[in-house]
């Protein structure tokens, strides 16, 4: 049974570490398209939170979603070690070379949001895809962002504001980010255009008669 086993699982370990072309095609287009999103976002954030509703500094935490979802788009539907941190970091790229408001920070962002979900999917050896995966990836997303936004904008605020924004944040992630996200991909996965990919296999499975 050995000589058997330890083959197969050598080959389930390359597929899973192996990019084809349309993998790598696929998570720059979910970059791309998400940095347009990331730079709409940001500029819309400027109004928004002005909102009497925002006057509570850590309450713009609910915002932080839409930022998020690159990653989970990139993780559910490429389904390998760094799509998720790679799309997230694209979509970073994109936004900061349209211009916005954070500069070169944006990258960093981009990264640690990209770890955030690439750690969730580790956790579940890369083989989970549903809508708690998504939500966690986007919660763990949003909590990096924190940690790395805690040191370098809010230094001054006190423990109560951290943590009131750290579970805003996590919460718009996990919300905005995970279970919007999976719905998207969901969507996607019923046009046709996954085919290619788990999202799309499970799709047909789910419809078979």
């Amino acid at each position: 049974m050995a000589t058997v086993s330890a083959p197969t699982e050598r080959a389930k370990i390359t597929s899973l570490l192996s990019y084809r072309t349309i993998d790598l095609v696929t998570v720059a287009t979910l970059g791309v398209a998400s940095g347009v999103v990331f730079w709409a976002w940001s500029q819309a954030w400027n109004g928004i939170s002005t909102l009497a509703l925002f006057t509570a500094p850590p309450v713009l935490g609910l915002l932080a979603g839409p930022w998020l979802i690159a990653g989970v788009l990139g993780g559910l539907v490429v389904r390998k070690p760094g799509a998720a941190l790679a799309a997230e970091l694209i979509g970073a790229a994109v936004e900061m070379l349209i211009g916005n408001q954070w500069g070169t920070s944006t990258l960093i962002s981009g990264l640690l949001q990209g770890l955030g979900v690439e750690v969730v999917l580790a956790l579940l050896l890369y083989k989970r895809f549903g809508v708690v995966a998504a939500a966690l990836g986007g919660a763990l997303a949003g909590a990096f962002e924190i940690f790395y936004e805690w040191h370098s904008y809010y230094s001054a605020w006190t423990w109560n504001y951290k943590l009131a924004y750290l579970g805003c944040t996590m919460l718009s992630g996990a919300l905005l980010a995970g279970v919007v996200g999976w719905l998207l991909v969901r969507a996607l996965a019923a046009t046709g255009v996954l085919d290619a990919f788990g999202a799309g296999r499970e799709h047909h499975a789910r419809n078979a008669v």
